[in-house]
């Protein structure tokens, strides 16, 4: 396995700084050849390469577009949690196919269950993706480097953008050395861009992105904080929420009566869409909104808006495609 350094800034003012290679001592700077070491930031901490990762494991799907249009899908030798095939095109299915699937099981709140022995046991140069018990600095103590999408940061309040998506394929691009492939899949993703808001007018009309919960109980509404807001705004909208600075929250249909939007998106992670639009209609008072009423609500697998990711670009082209960009 290839050396990889790992250096955190802590919150307070020192910098630690751990220097490891499984199985062997520490490599110098210059195996990794022309790029190497390279350097980047995530979650606040500084995560330094020797050299390109070749043993990749994924504990979340988020990475996956980038990945695929990098050509580094290769280097992916495990996953876990869900992959609905929706996302995929039939080039990324096929190699996602081919990559062991060490769990798909979640907890009812949706957290992916995996021990970090099994983790652990893969022998990974990089981990993508943080999970309740596998944080970066357990990783860390056993010299496994992990990055996070920084959306999904903890505690992190960055307004996202689709900026953001451009600026995350580079990182990829510097921590695989494709760095003039990231450069010329962050200009197809800026000419999808201007292509869908050049297909859509705004509107004036208002919208919300909520996640119902299958079988009753709470209702989720998506606030600035969140990919949802751009998403909204690139499509045509006004999000309702505009004025909620939080990522997610609760919210009661009394307060979805009194700002009744004009649209409703319903994001789901995995089961019927027809379940999760009936798990939001199904609430009392649900039938007086103007969405519901004039069947203006639509259904989408939750990564088609969040984190920002290229496939928050397709969700916004799916929007546009079933509202007319608002018009």
């Amino acid at each position: 396995m290839k050396a990889i350094r790992l250096a955190v800034a802590a919150a307070t003012s020192s910098v630690v700084l751990l220097a490891a290679a499984c199985g062997g001592g520490v490599a110098d700077s210059s195996a990794g050849g022309p790029g190497y070491p390279a350097t980047v930031t995530n979650c606040g901490a500084e995560v330094t390469f020797d050299a390109a990762p070749e043993r990749v494991v994924l504990l979340k799907s988020a990475a996956v577009p980038y990945l695929h249009a990098l050509g580094v899908m290769d280097r992916v030798i495990a996953r876990a949690g869900q992959y609905p095939r929706e996302y995929y095109d039939a080039a990324t299915l096929a190699e996602l196919d081919r990559i062991p699937l060490l769990t798909d099981k979640l907890d009812p709140s949706g957290h992916l269950q995996i021990s970090k022995e099994v983790v652990i046991s893969q022998q990974p140069d990089l981990v993508l993706g943080q999970v309740d018990n596998l944080s970066r600095d357990t990783l860390a103590a056993v010299n496994i480097p992990l990055l996070e999408e920084p959306a999904l940061c903890p505690g992190a309040t960055q307004v996202p953008s689709f900026d953001d998506i451009y600026q995350q394929m580079r990182t990829y691009g510097r921590v695989f050395g494709r760095e003039a492939e990231a450069e010329a899949a962050v200009a197809a993703l800026r000419e999808r861009m201007a292509g869908i808001q050049a297909a859509g007018t705004p509107s004036g009309r208002t919208a919300a992105v909520l996640y119902p919960t299958i079988g009753g109980g709470v209702t989720y509404a998506y606030g600035t904080a969140s990919m949802a807001h751009p998403q909204l705004e690139a499509a045509g909208f006004r999000n309702v929420f505009d004025d909620v600075r939080e990522r997610v929250f609760e919210v009661t249909i009394e307060e979805l009566l009194g700002r009744n939007p004009d649209v409703l998106v319903l994001l789901y992670g995995d089961g019927d869409p027809a379940a999760v639009e009936q798990a939001l209609t199904s609430l009392p008072g649900a039938g007086d909104l103007k969405a519901v009423r004039a069947g203006t609500v639509m259904t989408q697998l939750f990564n088609f808006t969040e984190p920002p990711t290229p496939l928050s670009i397709d969700g916004l082209e799916r929007i546009v495609r079933r509202f007319g960009g608002g018009a």
